[in-house]
């Protein structure tokens, strides 16, 4: 039997795929390497886990129903972990048609098949996006999420009442489980912790929206990964679980522990504050510790100083890459 990830190459799906492979999981990896952000970052990301014989990797779209089929007529796929969707508040703005495409319609693709082959578990990745300008915080799985901001917290919403449907309809076994601001190596390079560390290293000024006092709560990936792989060993009928820190800081606390690790000073362009954000994210994990008994392991400082440390790595590797390629090309 095998375990499907969507996305597998992505930021979050390949730290995921790796864990599997680690617990000796067979695997199945459907991912498209669209350009939303350099194709090359992906496969970068899949590259060791790629070296597995226990891992299958399909370069594919999930709204091609015909080539879907197929994957799941050729592997015995038990339990399906969905995280493959365009993400970002901001770009699903400006393409609001594509983000319905993907998200609504990949996820409604991937339920349809697992219904059909009778998946045992589907574990949907969802977003603290779909709480909006929620006032109460800590935000709670029992709030209302009535008034997404964005079309990407709005299909994401949607995606949950898609796989409730699965759920009360066919039975199928389903966890939505809300990311809080996932950061740490492989983030996407649109994503603020990584395009701050990049900018500031090269002494390039960074953009900051509004006052610099919205606040985060950022989640270590392998924090998350915890929540995921604590979700597989569970006997679920339906659940939404919020998977994070519970410690959110604000923008400008977070541009200073960056700085603290390069050892630089950022230059700062303010600009207001953009349509479709919100002031605040701050995840109640009471319910992820009763029933997964997880814990986020790792605080932002320590997350920041890892993160910085295979920033710096990648950095030099690139530089011998570099150098290398020169060398050969002089010859």
């Amino acid at each position: 039997m095998a375990i499907l990830v969507t996305g597998g190459a992505g930021f979050i799906g390949s730290h995921l795929v790796e864990r599997l492979l680690s617990l000796g999981e067979k695997v199945v990896v459907i991912d498209n390497f669209n350009d939303f952000y350099l194709p090359a970052y992906k496969r970068e990301n899949i590259s060791n886990a790629i070296q597995d014989s226990n891992l299958t990797l399909y370069e594919a779209d999930i709204c091609n129903t015909s080539t879907c089929h197929e994957i799941f007529e050729k592997h015995p796929i038990e339990k399906v972990i969905h995280l493959a969707a365009y993400a970002g508040v901001r770009p699903s703005i400006e393409q609001p048609l594509l983000y319905e495409e993907v998200n609504c319609k990949g996820t409604l693709n991937m339920l349809e098949l697992s219904r059909i082959y009778k998946v045992k578990q589907f574990i949907f990745g969802s977003s603290s996006s779909v709480y909006g300008s929620n006032k109460k915080v800590p935000f709670s799985e029992d709030d209302p999420v009535n008034e997404p901001i964005s079309p990407y917290a709005a299909t994401k919403r949607a995606g949950e009442l898609f796989c409730y449907n699965y759920h009360h309809l066919y039975g199928l076994p389903i966890s939505c489980l809300r990311f809080f601001t996932v950061y740490g190596p492989r983030q996407r390079p649109d994503l603020a912790i990584r395009k701050f560390t990049e900018l500031i290293d090269h002494n390039q000024p960074i953009t900051m929206y509004g006052d610099g006092t919205t606040e985060r709560d950022y989640t270590y990936f392998s924090d998350i990964i915890d929540g995921v792989i604590a979700v597989l060993d569970k006997q679920i009928g339906f659940e939404i679980i919020n998977l994070g820190d519970s410690k959110p800081i604000q923008l400008t606390k977070l541009v200073s522990l960056i700085e603290q690790e390069l050892g630089k000073k950022a230059q700062i362009k303010r600009l207001p504050e953009q349509p479709g954000d919100v002031h605040r994210t701050y995840a109640d994990i009471r319910k992820a510790e009763r029933f997964l008994h997880y814990q986020a392991k790792v605080p932002i400082e320590h997350g920041i100083r890892l993160f910085v440390a295979w920033h710096k790595e990648r950095k030099k590797l690139t530089a011998k890459s570099c150098i290398q390629s020169k060398a050969e090309l002089v010859r």
